[in-house]
């Protein structure tokens, strides 16, 4: 789609597709029988010890056990051979939207030339401690939409980090949408975001681009600390950069770029590392304020390094609520396999500093109504890489950050969350009520996609029903990224005092049946974006809201977005978009902002108040 074409394609709903699973490595142990305790049970010292052992390394093995969907590579074997595994798993997942299959591909440092086309629920990791420590050449690393005629509207669940992306073409594509990451990566020629067709919204972080970035198509995208070496290009709705160098000055809505020169406070994502010994560790970046570029141009990234000994590492086809508590109560941080892990109870976790991170869009699925993953109210903790899931008994959240209540101070040392994904249906029937609750204060949400299906299995008004994509209630809290879909109330309700949001991606639910069944009160439908009546301070960047009302078209959203009218509340750079003139949104903020319809299909406000 050009600049200024303001008629997006709807998502083409795609069959579920059964594929079989693929063996990408040996199959996993089965942890320790001590971790059969209870979730909150005291776990005795060999039961510690058993934790510890099965982190660890098996004797004589080059690699840790990472499970049967984690692919480990090295520059001494073949590339045929190398380049045969990578197809395999590509063909099972190039269209593989809701299937159970999850993949990682760990490249130890060195050169490759390889054709690594990235489909759905995969990742692919370079081992190196900086990114130009693996290099891909040949076709690179990349995704597309070929296989979905250049739509990339649903080229979404994949990622890629931590490499030098260097094909022989000088541009590497990455035509994806709904927050699919490219972090802590070097492109030393060029940068494609779509494919030709439609794309829809991503994530770029802590990359250098030495070219041109070009978004294309792209309706909307956040890019966080990144280093433009030939600039940006393209624009359609909703650009927002924050914290990086070359990037274009604010000039919202023509062209519409939002621009914050300093990313106010971040941590970035830990990853994966092997050392010069061969030794897995994980790297945890260090919380910074009042940054641009990258962490790493001037060399090692500020931070610490945890050994994989200090890790679980958790299998889909073994783990469960138990075992991953028993480990977690001996200490142990947490590495989720590729997988989908059924849960019947919540993986709590409490300590301090835990680092929690997944792999290959590991999934975790909420069963019988439980909350997947909550946190006590303590510093500093890590959560990373995983999908929620909803199950098919509603969960009262999905993720939950602290207890309600909660009211520390962890501006020091603040929890962090790096893409997060969640999901109510579209696999299957799913129901919670909310996906995200955050009550802690000071927590740091680093690229989000909170999404009530609006294809897909289980898709309907009172089937795959969901209130709230993400509650926060704790103070000073903090979104980079954030894309909430489709909730059938605010798809963000922000209680706490001192919040930041930095680009806000948003579609009304597509399927109200009738304008009764959507009033918020005496108020035609629910904002997207609503900040509660007490709140005095809040501040927003970029908040894109679209409305696509195809059940029934003459639904009607009063406003996109709800504000206290109150000079500590102020909003920047908002846009509202009727998805082909399908359905109208009256106001962008309160009773300001022009109405979206069939005959006006895009409006802009530059600030509120």
């Amino acid at each position: 789609m050009s600049s200024g074409n303001t008629t997006r394609r709807r998502r083409t709903p795609l069959s579920r597709m059964l594929v079989p699973v693929m063996l990408l490595g040996t199959l996993a142990a089965a942890p320790a029988a001590a971790f059969g305790a209870a979730p909150n049970a005291a776990v005795a010292p060999d039961s510690a010890a058993a934790a510890k052992s099965a982190a660890a390394p098996r004797a004589g093995a080059a690699d840790p056990d990472f499970g049967p969907n984690v692919l480990v590579f090295d520059p001494s074997m073949a590339s045929a051979a190398v380049q045969s595994q990578i197809d395999n798993a590509y063909s099972q997942q190039v269209s593989n939207e809701f299937g159970q299959q999850r993949n990682a591909m760990l490249f130890k440092p060195g050169t490759y030339s390889l054709n690594v086309p990235v489909g759905y629920y995969t990742q692919v990791l370079g081992l190196g401690q900086n990114p130009d420590a693996t290099t891909i050449t040949g076709g690179g690393v990349y995704s597309d939409a070929q296989w979905n005629g250049g739509n990339a509207t649903v080229n979404f669940w994949r990622g890629v980090e931590n490499l030098n992306d260097s094909p022989d073409s000088g541009t590497v594509k990455w035509a994806v949408s709904q927050a699919s990451p490219m972090r802590r990566t070097h492109i030393p020629g060029n940068l494609q975001l779509d494919d030709g067709g439609w794309s829809s919204g991503g994530f770029l972080s802590d990359a250098s681009v030495d070219g041109q970035i070009n978004s294309g198509s792209q309706q909307q995208w956040l890019s966080r600390n990144d280093r433009m070496g030939g600039g940006w290009a393209g624009a359609n709705w909703n650009m927002v950069f924050v914290g990086d160098t070359n990037a274009p000055a604010t000039s919202f809505p023509n062209p519409p770029y939002t621009t914050v020169d300093q990313t106010p406070v971040v941590a970035e994502k830990p990853y994966l590392y092997v050392d010069g010994n061969g030794g897995y560790n994980v790297f945890v970046p260090a919380t910074q304020a009042n940054t641009s570029g990258t962490t790493w141009s001037g060399g090692a990234s500020p931070g610490s390094s945890l050994p994989i000994s200090q890790f679980y590492i958790a299998k889909p086809d073994v783990d469960t609520a138990a075992t991953i508590n028993a480990a977690l109560a001996a200490g142990l941080n947490l590495l989720f396999t590729p997988g989908v892990y059924h849960l019947t109870d919540t993986i709590q976790v409490t300590r301090p500093d835990t680092v929690v991170l997944g792999l290959g869009l590991a999934t975790l699925e909420a069963d019988n109504g439980v909350v997947a993953m909550s946190t006590a109210d303590v510093n500093g903790i890590r959560i990373a890489g995983l999908l929620f899931d909803a199950g098919t008994t509603s969960s009262p959240a999905l993720l939950r950050i602290g207890p309600a209540g909660s009211g520390t101070d962890h501006s020091a040392d603040p929890t962090i969350l790096s893409d997060i994904f969640a999901r109510i249906g579209g696999a299957g029937v799913g129901t919670a009520d909310t996906s995200v609750l955050v009550n802690s204060n000071n927590v740091i949400g680093d690229d989000f996609w909170l999404w009530r299906a609006d294809h897909g299995t289980g898709v309907g008004w009172t089937t795959n029903t969901a209130n709230n994509g993400l509650v926060v209630n704790g103070a000073g809290v903090t979104m980079y990224g954030l894309a909430s879909e489709h909730y059938q109330q605010f798809a963000v309700l922000w209680n706490g005092n001192g919040g930041r949001t930095y680009f806000l991606q948003n579609e009304l639910p597509y399927d109200p049946p009738d304008q009764g069944s959507w009033m918020d009160g005496a108020t035609q439908g629910y904002p997207a974006y609503k900040v509660a009546d007490n709140v005095t301070d809040h501040q927003a960047f970029g908040l894109g809201v679209y409305c696509n009302f195809n059940v029934n078209p003459s639904v009607v959203a009063d406003h996109a977005i709800e504000v206290p009218n109150t000079p500590g509340v102020q909003l920047h750079d908002m846009v509202t978009v009727s998805l082909g003139g399908t359905g109208t949104i009256n106001h962008i903020v309160n009773d300001q902002g022009s109405s979206v319809n069939s005959g006006n299909s895009v409006a802009d406000l530059n600030s509120y108040p």
